[in-house]
């Protein structure tokens, strides 16, 4: 599958990060990949730079939500910045799931800054083959 690509995109993205930080009420998006894995889907969220306890996860239904908050490494009176080009603020990023998977058994790991989501899919979602009645079952009908 093909699609446009807009020119100005990077750059709108790169001049939110650095002029508007995001907050709890506008959170800044997070990068992330998504893609199937035999009987998994998984999903990848780049979080350089985030400890985990600074990371909520939350599905209810089928939305699942996950908030991380990057602060300042260095925030002592006596230190002055020279360059900060680092984006700071919350970062949030919501996606529905679909009914298909099984978001009682989602496992997440966070390894090098990013944050790996596995979610099985649904025992009634995956391909299953149907038994036939035979003999036994037409004289039942019959009788």
């Amino acid at each position: 599958m093909l699609m446009r690509t807009d020119p100005f995109r990077e750059l709108d993205r790169i001049t939110e990060q650095l002029l508007r930080p995001g907050t709890w009420s506008r959170p800044s998006a997070m990068p992330m990949d998504a893609y199937r894995e035999g009987d998994e889907y998984v999903v990848a969220f780049d979080l350089p730079g985030v400890p985990p306890e600074a990371i909520d996860i939350d599905v209810e239904r089928n939305m699942l939500t996950v908030k991380a908050e990057r602060r300042p490494a260095v925030n002592a009176d006596h230190v002055q910045m020279e360059l900060s080009e680092r984006p700071l603020g919350v970062f949030s990023r919501q996606i529905v799931l679909a009914d298909t998977l099984d978001t009682e058994r989602i496992d997440a790991d966070y390894d090098a800054g990013v944050l790996t989501l596995r979610i099985p899919i649904a025992e009634r979602a995956k391909p299953r083959k149907i038994a036939i009645g035979g003999e036994s079952r037409r004289k039942q009908l019959k009788g």
